[in-house]
């Protein structure tokens, strides 16, 4: 069966404290809601063995495996099709889009960074003291945005509602990682100019 993530326990539908969050416009709503619809047809086009590598809930991996057995495009498979969107929307698709990186071949490095990131988000959840290895990690981090973030996720988990902060905390140690490795691939240029010899 396929295999599972502390993010399968995260479930339906909006987020409390939107005090930081301006409401998603309806464009962005359908963009995302696509999003999700075309990441669920990829999980559909997958072999019943890449199919298990995914970490996916049971009820979603059944859904997928129900619509692999349609042998033509009708209306049964539109709507299995929409009812695996339906699903979609109750997990946390970051772990499933880097998984279905790998079947495409991305590089190692990104793909274990992406797993680093992940494995973060949840021990946070998990303990809060692991904020002070991210502050140590990430000086410029709004701490007071972090913590709001992981009680919403906390609430999320225990309330099954939509994993929308935990995605969110992603974002962020996503984007500190991100502006980390620039700094560095900046640093290192820098160093190449200074090492240049000069031409009269």
């Amino acid at each position: 069966m396929a295999s599972h993530r502390d993010s399968s326990r995260y479930h339906d539908p909006e987020f409390e404290d939107d005090s930081f969050d301006e409401p998603p416009s309806k464009s962005s709503r359908k963009r995302a809601m696509q999003a999700l619809q075309d990441l669920g047809a990829e999980l559909v086009a997958l072999s019943t063995d890449q199919l298990k590598k995914v970490p996916l809930p049971d009820s979603l991996f059944l859904a997928i495996r129900e619509a692999q057995r349609f042998t033509r495009k009708d209306e049964a498979l539109r709507r299995q099709m929409q009812y695996i969107g339906k699903l979609m929307r109750t997990v946390d698709p970051e772990p499933i889009q880097a998984q279905l990186d790998v079947f495409r071949g991305l590089s190692s490095a990104e793909i274990a960074r992406q797993h680093r990131l992940e494995k973060l988000r949840v021990d946070l959840i998990e303990d809060e003291k692991v904020i002070e290895t991210i502050v140590e990690r990430w000086p410029q981090v709004d701490l007071q945005h972090l913590r709001t973030l992981r009680r919403n996720a906390i609430k999320e988990r225990e309330q099954s509602r939509p994993p929308k902060a935990f995605r969110e905390i992603f974002k962020v140690l996503r984007d500190l990682d991100a502006a980390d490795a620039a700094a560095d691939d900046a640093g290192e240029q820098d160093n190449d100019d200074s090492n240049r010899p000069e031409h009269s």
